[in-house]
């Protein structure tokens, strides 16, 4: 039986894409360059919001002041609107109680800012007491560098061995492997099956509910 369980954010907890796509390009359309509609940004999500701008602005446009302009005008917009349209996926917060009644200890890795990370675990999701909640920090790698697995090892002195890290992403299968702990992917968020099969998960689940077979 696992011991610990670590979820990434987007995609995986939270379809949080439709406020993703509104906050990005109220901050394109302000700087003139061009939206996009919603599905587009489901390629562009996955490692950090500088790297979100940076795919969402046109090519030509791609340099670190535009980056950073488009930063600047998405972090207070998304802080205000970032629960708009974003719900937890369906099933969610039943196994995350499931979980913790079963005594594992859950946490949270995710690339989304910090700040933003933990206001959008603590709103959607108030009675879990995460282990920790780990997002996006200046000056530190983000995911796929182990360095968010093996932090939330640390703090819970959970083995590799004893922990399964749950995603939506190719980013998240990375993780995992680079961090030396099991995988389960899961095909409700933001990619398909078979980009996630072709880094071979231990675990490929279709509905939150098999998670909970899998820990036990």
């Amino acid at each position: 039986m696992k011991k610990l369980v670590i979820f990434d954010l987007d995609g995986t907890l939270l379809n949080t894409i439709s406020d993703l796509a509104a906050a990005t390009n109220q901050a394109l359309a302000k700087l003139h360059y061009p939206c996009h509609e919603e599905p587009a940004y489901l390629r562009f999500v996955g490692n950090g919001i500088n790297k979100l701008f940076e795919r969402a602005l046109p090519e030509a446009a791609r340099t670190e002041q535009n980056v950073r302009r488009v930063r600047e005008l998405f972090v207070p917009y998304y802080n205000e609107h970032g629960t708009d349209l974003t719900r937890p996926y369906a099933g969610i917060v039943q196994l995350l109680l499931q979980l913790q009644q079963c005594g594992l200890k859950l946490a949270v890795a995710s690339n989304k800012y910090q700040s933003a990370t933990t206001e959008l675990v603590k709103h959607y999701f108030p009675q879990i007491d995460f282990a920790a909640i780990l997002g996006q920090r200046e000056g530190l790698p983000t995911k796929p560098d182990p360095l968010f697995v093996q932090e939330i090892l640390t703090q819970t002195g959970v083995r590799p061995a004893d922990t399964l890290y749950v995603g939506d992403s190719d980013v998240d299968m990375q993780t995992a492997r680079n961090a030396g702990v099991d995988a389960c992917a899961v095909t409700w968020g933001f990619r398909t099956q078979t980009e996630l099969e072709a880094y071979h998960p231990r675990y490929v689940v279709h509905s939150p509910h098999e998670i909970l077979a899998i820990v036990r």
